[in-house]
């Protein structure tokens, strides 16, 4: 049978609820990987406004027909900073001291941002697929942003050399991120069937800053975005990579509704089943490195378990990678985890 996407199966997760079908899920899928499985190069850059519609027919094309319901698309603030780069490691951001700070761009921020992405949402609007819509927003987190201004080990420093300048930037992001997000909210919240940040706290031991740090500075900024989310009733979404254990009751009690991000190496995808299960909705799932390093037929027998039995586990639940889809995943592995997910499905119509 053909598929027919259903994007209030992802809104179901977003409930903690059992969704009618099991919902393939991906924080992202690169272009180049979709180049590859598709054997030609597509891409947005130089674009446009009608070039890219064609672009987003492709894009959005190939999720549908890898039986996605829904699909990503972040307007990445980051991307568009003046002086972007730092966050890419090897260099100092923009900001390093008050002066730069008070003479810093952010006025223009908003108009950059609009004059960059109005293109974008407005061809995903024309040609959205029934029953598919996008989730995302606006890309990239408030951490990640103060690294991309500053750089994050002079992040480090200037937590300790300058800690009014430190919190005032936070404090500015948080601004600009409100601004930026209800302006997305405001005009295209008709295309999201939920919003989403996507903010790396961690790496595999613990986060990046002290944890005491992160709930100073950062989650009261998270705050103010999940309550604009929710008052546009909509749901919310936090993806964050990295040991985020010690900061789980605290994300929670800032009212996200779904999480994902998950490394093996951190803890089995168990573990957040038995630990969250009862409280937010959990997207994933399955390490980078069974996608990566086995063969497809590993992938799809151990999708099959393992995804079987997290959906009869967990309440609400969206298979996919624990990550994203980088361009250097085996195509073929890709397939197996998609058609793995078909056969969950057709076990449970039996």
């Amino acid at each position: 049978m053909k598929f027919e996407p259903d994007y209030t199966n992802l809104l179901q997760v977003l409930n903690n609820q059992r969704s009618d079908r099991l919902s393939l899920y991906e924080h992202h899928i690169d272009a180049p990987f979709i180049s590859k499985a598709l054997g030609e190069k597509i891409s947005s850059e130089g674009l446009t406004a009608s070039e890219l519609e064609g672009y987003y027919r492709k894009l959005i094309g190939f999720w549908k027909d890898m039986t996605y319901d829904g699909f990503d698309f972040e307007a990445a603030i980051c991307d568009i900073l003046p002086g972007h780069g730092a966050i890419m490691g090897g260099m100092a951001g923009p900001i390093q001291t008050r002066e730069d700070f008070e003479k810093y761009p952010w006025e223009n921020i908003p108009e950059i941002f609009w004059k960059n992405y109005t293109p974008h949402f407005e061809a995903i609007r024309k040609i959205l697929p029934a029953g598919m819509k996008a989730y995302g927003g606006c890309g990239y987190g408030i951490f990640e942003a103060s690294q991309d201004l500053v750089g994050y080990e002079y992040l480090c420093i200037m937590q300790c050399m300058d800690p009014d300048l430190f919190a005032d930037l936070f404090l500015r992001i948080g601004d600009l991120w409100v601004e930026l997000w209800q302006g997305v909210i405001e005009r295209y919240s008709d295309i999201f069937v939920f919003f989403r940040m996507g903010d790396d706290l961690g790496h595999k031991t613990s986060t990046l800053l002290d944890t005491d740090i992160i709930r100073k500075h950062i989650f009261p900024q998270y705050k103010r975005v999940i309550e604009l989310v929710h008052w546009s009733s909509k749901k919310f979404l936090l993806h964050s990579c990295g040991n985020i254990f010690p900061l789980m009751e605290d994300i929670i009690n800032l009212g996200i509704d779904a999480k994902h991000s998950n490394e093996d190496q951190i803890a089995p995808f168990d573990n957040w089943i038995e630990k969250y299960n009862n409280r937010i909705g959990l997207f994933g799932g399955f390490d980078l490195n069974l996608l990566v390093l086995e063969k497809s037929e590993t992938v799809f027998h151990t999708i099959v378990e393992q995804g079987t039995l997290y959906r009869k586990i967990a309440n609400g639940y969206g298979l996919g990678s624990g990550n994203s889809i980088p361009g250097y995943i085996p195509v073929d592995n890709f397939f197996a985890m998609v058609e793995a997910v078909k056969t969950i499905r057709k076990n449970e119509e039996n």
